[in-house]
């Protein structure tokens, strides 16, 4: 599904289902950053998801985990094919057909291939298993980000902030102070070298924490970007600083936006 411009209103259900392609959940969680509306249905639908969700869901019986594991114990694997082979060995002047399981000479061939079968199989189910716990760490760092930025975005108290850079674009804020974050976005900022980056800060009378470097811009869009652990009196400063970050910003704010008490 691909929405643009009037059509972002009509996402507010896929979107609380998780049925929306990434460029869709981009664009719409930039659209909700300004959309009231959508921030009030996106926060009432996942309120009636999470209600339907408790009332269906179902626990499993406590003795099912003990039956399960019985009849694994209990139930034999198949035993491997055997073919008959037969040969002909001369018996005086007759020949004579014997019988004999093509397991007994083909004992060590077999052996061989179950080896290699075995390694093989043994370093699939670790590479597998290594592909599938990275891919389930990156889900999981998605998942959370999503969950932080609809937290956000789904506050009752959630105010949004722009200012413009002083290097070029502009700066989005919406934040709450009852979460104690903000979702931070930039549009239509200065490339920048190869060795630079944007980075953000918290800035307060006692110094300066860094939160974080902006990612890439993607069709002019930079973020959004997650802050949480607001303090009273902060503001959010962005300078340019070495792509790999600095401990403490060696340049003046391009944007600085106050973030209130």
């Amino acid at each position: 599904m691909r929405a643009r411009g009037a059509g972002l209103h009509t996402l507010v259900g896929a979107y609380v289902m998780d049925a929306v392609s990434e460029a869709d959940r981009t664009s719409f969680e930039r659209h909700l950053l300004t959309c009231e509306q959508c921030r009030e249905e996106v926060r009432g639908l996942r309120e009636a998801a999470a209600r339907l969700a408790e009332a269906a869901a179902v626990s499993p019986r406590p003795e099912l985990r003990e039956q399960t594991l019985q009849a694994a114990a209990r139930i034999r694997q198949q035993p491997p094919l055997v073919v008959s082979q037969k040969r002909r060995f001369p018996v005086g002047r007759q020949w004579r057909h014997v019988s004999r399981s093509a397991g007994a000479g083909a004992r060590p061939w077999l052996a061989r291939v179950a080896v290699v079968a075995a390694v093989v199989l043994a370093v699939t189910a670790t590479v597998f298993g290594l592909h599938l716990s990275s891919m389930q760490g990156r889900l999981s760092a998605a998942e959370r980000r999503d969950t932080a930025i609809a937290t956000v975005l789904g506050a009752r108290d959630a105010t949004t902030l722009t200012a413009k850079v002083t290097t070029g674009g502009m700066a989005t804020v919406v934040m709450s102070h009852r979460k104690r974050a903000l979702v931070f976005i930039a549009s239509g900022l200065t490339r920048l070298p190869a060795a630079q980056a944007y980075e953000l800060w918290l800035m307060s009378p006692t110094g300066e924490t860094p939160v974080g470097m902006l990612p890439p811009a993607r069709r002019g869009m930079s973020g959004p970007m997650v802050v949480d652990r607001l303090g009273p009196g902060e503001k959010l400063a962005m300078t340019v600083e070495p792509v790999a970050g600095a401990g403490q910003p060696t340049s003046a704010p391009v944007v600085l936006v106050a973030l209130g008490s």
